[in-house]
């Protein structure tokens, strides 16, 4: 007997601005969540973009280092820039900073009900600062305060991808 699948995909994107530091680390950390969680990873579509991200760049080599420690793998990123086409695919579009979300909402305007910032899923609405140009440390702390979001958010992430 084949299994039908007749359940739809949840689809989440996640934005920052260059799509080599943040938004690949909090993808990777939010599909291993969602493994982890027995959220049926096979009924999820989990990408990254950036709002001015050029094409084809890896993730920086403290974002890839700071995945590594924890069991997590970004060698095969690429970046990608965020287009009209690939917003609309996505059920939720989750940034890391209110400059992102307000330049999406703006220029994108057949989306924004479905933007917003990662912090918002747990009733805060603070950015998630960039770490290019800190230290690996700085890396693994933005990581973990990611990770500390989706978890908290979780649920509220299952409501607005249903």
């Amino acid at each position: 007997m084949v299994k039908k699948d007749t359940e739809k995909k949840r689809c989440v994107l996640f934005v920052c601005a260059a799509n080599q530091c943040r938004s690949p680390m909090v993808m990777v950390l939010f599909r291993n969540l969602v493994a982890r969680w027995k959220a049926q990873p096979e009924n999820w579509r989990i990408e990254s973009a950036g709002v001015w991200a050029i094409n084809g760049y890896p993730a920086t080599d403290f974002a890839i280092r700071a995945m590594m420690d924890t069991g997590l793998d970004l060698n095969d990123h690429h970046s990608q820039p965020v287009t009209e086409s690939l917003l609309g695919e996505f059920d939720l579009i989750l940034c890391m900073e209110h400059e992102q979300s307000s330049f999406l909402k703006r220029n994108f305007p057949n989306t924004k009900e479905k933007i917003f910032l990662l912090s918002e899923m747990t009733g805060e609405t603070k950015d998630i600062w960039d770490p290019v140009g800190h230290s690996l440390g700085t890396y693994r702390e933005k990581a973990k305060e990611m990770l500390a979001l989706m978890k908290k958010g979780f649920y509220k992430i299952l409501e607005l991808t249903n």
